[in-house]
């Protein structure tokens, strides 16, 4: 059995496509392309703007791709450039209100969760769309990538109790468009 290095072989892709080679691009975008428009399409909701910010953030990648260091994952690299171009298009692109409480997360976070896993993934998508724009970024910010609030502070350049608010008040409107959901599929609205 012969081993191969896959690290090895991606490092050998990295350099070539730093040196222009548009083969090498090519196939960059060929393997991640699929993966990063999922991400951007989990923040915009028209797939033609959620490609156009894609193709954006490859430009991003290719330009910036010298300063990639090899530490961590490459996909992830690459994924951080679509996150942040994403929140960028968002930005530039519609008002974004974020409103401030003092409401938290408590114990309705386990039924939310029992219930999201009876959903598809598509019907989570749509009910994510539904959100308001600062509800979807935080969500997607903390349930998807993983950030923590300070992260997503400091990203969005909002307080920390904010982004705990609006992740506080996604899942609430979540929890209320899937109990609207089940109610429906039950007859009992």
């Amino acid at each position: 059995m012969k081993v191969i290095n896959l690290h090895h072989e991606e490092k050998e892709l990295i350099r070539l496509a730093v040196d222009n080679n548009r083969q090498a691009q090519q196939q960059i975008y060929t393997q991640f392309s699929p993966k990063m428009l999922s991400v951007c399409r989990q923040y915009i909701k028209d797939m033609h703007q959620a490609e156009d910010v894609m193709i954006t953030a490859f430009m991003k990648v290719f330009t910036n791709l010298k300063n990639y260091e090899h530490k961590g994952s490459f996909e992830g690299w690459i994924r951080r450039i679509m996150v942040n171009e994403c929140i960028s298009f968002i930005r530039v692109n519609k008002k974004i209100k974020y409103i401030v409480d003092d409401f938290v997360i408590g114990r309705d976070e386990e039924s939310f969760n029992a219930i999201e896993s009876q959903l598809s993934v598509d019907d989570i998508q749509s009910l994510i769309d539904n959100l308001p724009d600062g509800y979807k970024m935080v969500f997607n910010l903390f349930a998807i990538e993983g950030f923590k609030h300070h992260e997503i502070a400091t990203l969005l350049g909002i307080n920390e109790g904010t982004s705990k608010s609006q992740l506080s008040h996604a899942r609430k409107m979540l929890q209320v468009q899937i109990s609207t959901i089940k109610n429906y599929e039950y007859g009992t609205e």
